[in-house]
């Protein structure tokens, strides 16, 4: 299995359906926190749910539709990063991410998904990369904000969660202004 380092005792690799068990301990460890704006401790509650939802996203890289990738720190997975949506006919994709509250405050994700943005405009040739979120949720937006994604608006009330209505704010990045900032923040650039 490959793993990307991601600096500080942290790497990026693929979780798979094999690793349902670590996934679960993951979750029991940063269930609460998780959950406030994402649904996925609803998703994994036991050993089977963990591995029909690694299998899905499996299931999904097979058919070049999704990709799911697990944060570890110091060998513990910590949390994720994903493509939710991965059209490479359209050029577009949704990337996600969740992380449990220990390794909160690392810029784990940011890092993380600097990584997978990247493979998937220069890998792919993805054109537009979308980040869906809610709009209390000011720790993924400022995430958004350092991958220098541009606020496009807020879909209001759309989103049903835990029986509350919650306003969602789309973000995005072109791969036009991906490689113009990735150039810029390269030493001697400029």
């Amino acid at each position: 299995m490959f793993a990307i380092p991601l600096g500080d005792g942290a790497e990026l690799g693929p979780l798979e359906p094999w690793q349902a068990e670590e996934l679960l301990a993951h979750m029991e460890r940063g269930r609460e926190h998780i959950g406030r704006y994402v649904g996925l401790p609803d998703l994994v509650t036991d050993l089977d749910s963990a591995r029909a939802w690694l299998q899905n996203y499996a299931d999904k890289a097979a058919a070049d539709t999704g990709r799911l990738y697990g944060i570890r720190l110091d060998g513990r997975l910590v949390g994720g990063v994903l493509f939710r949506v991965f059209d490479a006919a359209q050029g577009t994709c949704e990337a996600g991410c969740w992380l449990e509250p220990a390794a909160t405050g690392r810029g784990l994700v940011t890092r993380a998904v600097r990584v997978i943005i990247d493979w998937a405009v220069e890998e792919r040739g993805m054109h537009r990369v979308e980040w869906l979120v809610a709009s209390e949720n000011k720790a993924s937006i400022s995430v958004a904000e350092r991958l220098g994604m541009v606020r496009d608006g807020v879909l209001r009330e759309d989103s049903l969660y835990r029986g509350v209505r919650q306003d969602t704010e789309v973000w995005s990045v072109l791969a036009p202004e991906w490689r113009a900032a990735r150039t810029a923040d390269r030493p001697g650039a400029g």
